[in-house]
């Protein structure tokens, strides 16, 4: 399930990304990450053209669960998908099925024509995720930072087309 972020997840959401193998592939995800992070993150205006969620899974026995987060966000290549997951909800397909959903709601509600993405060179398992969701690497390798290593380290840039997906989906005029 995907919602929106409120004050009172600080705690739920620092255990969830408090880990160094999410702040190794995230960019601006600083280790370790207390629950005053949390709480600024949780602080900050989200623009209309940058809708974020956390992701609540319901099929882990008990209460539901926050194990991740997705975003829309201006990047330096223009609109950016971006996403994490706790490591124990890894390899599930829980980073498809949420994608699938922004990616929806992208090409639906939002006034955006492309889509960008990248992962790090050395994080493989995000690209499949992006190929599933209709990505394509552009070629394009480039030098990010990530707060979790505190240093620059290669990237690899995907797009995906939101106009074509439109016309695609558009009937043909009569």
């Amino acid at each position: 399930m995907l919602r929106p972020a409120w004050p009172e997840d600080a705690n739920a959401l620092a255990e969830a990304i408090g880990h160094e193998s999410i702040a190794r592939m995230a960019a601006r995800v600083p280790y370790p990450y207390h629950p005053e992070d949390a709480e600024r993150w949780l602080a900050q205006p989200c623009a209309a053209t940058e809708p974020r969620f956390l992701i609540t899974a319901l099929d882990r026995g008990g209460a539901p669960e926050l194990i991740g987060g997705i975003a829309i966000i201006a990047g330096d290549t223009g609109h950016e998908l971006g996403y994490w997951l706790t490591p124990s909800a890894w390899g599930r397909g829980y980073a498809t099925e949420a994608g699938r959903a922004v990616v929806a709601t992208a090409r639906n509600a939002l006034p955006i024509a492309r889509l960008n993405a990248w992962h790090f060179a050395d994080n493989p398992a995000s690209g499949h995720v992006l190929a599933k969701l209709g990505f394509r690497p552009t070629g394009q390798r480039m030098a990010r930072a990530s707060a979790g290593r505190d240093t620059l380290s290669p990237s690899i840039h995907y797009a995906l087309d939101l106009e074509d997906e439109r016309n695609r989906a558009m009937p043909l005029a009569a």
